[in-house]
């Protein structure tokens, strides 16, 4: 991956892009105050660089029938990591799984799940999860309200990156 000086500009551009990814190369610029060809060229820079992986839609969770969010800490026998590696897989294979963490500690793993109602849920639960080779024990905690969601990192509190 190639490294990329981020300047005062390159963090503005990573901030307004962060904060709506659908914004014009033209009203881009203008929001940051350089014109739109020297911007594009930043633009496809930090992309290159690796700093802006990719764009996409946040999507509303519960107007799609997604009512149910839980999270699950899994626990495995084996942390041998061919066994850490088969379970990332096998998750990689199930839609209702959202996320997946690698933790330190008690817990070997956390998956944020989304399912249509509680009973989606305990199908996946009982069905795949829970059977699944290796797992130990599964331990859920169904939310009742997101109060903050943001995405992304706090560019603001960015140091500039050398070259």
């Amino acid at each position: 991956m190639q490294r990329v000086k981020l300047d005062a500009i390159d963090r503005k551009i990573l901030a307004e892009l962060q904060a709506d990814g659908r914004m014009t190369n033209v009203e881009l610029s203008n929001r940051v105050g350089i014109s739109a060809p020297p911007c594009l060229r930043r633009v496809r820079a930090l992309e290159e660089a690796g700093l802006i992986e990719g764009y996409h839609a946040q999507l509303s969770e519960r107007d799609l029938g997604f009512d149910v969010t839980v999270f699950a800490m899994v626990g495995l026998h084996s942390q041998a990591e061919a066994d850490l590696r088969a379970f990332e897989e096998r998750v990689d294979a199930w839609p209702l799984v959202r996320e997946c963490h690698m933790l330190n500690g008690e817990i070997d793993f956390i998956l944020k799940c989304v399912a249509p109602d509680l009973a989606s849920f305990q199908s996946f639960l009982t069905e795949s999860l829970t059977p699944a080779p290796n797992v130990a024990h599964v331990r859920t905690s169904l939310t009742i309200r997101r109060s903050k969601y943001d995405p992304g990192v706090p560019v603001d509190l960015m140091e500039p990156l050398e070259a």
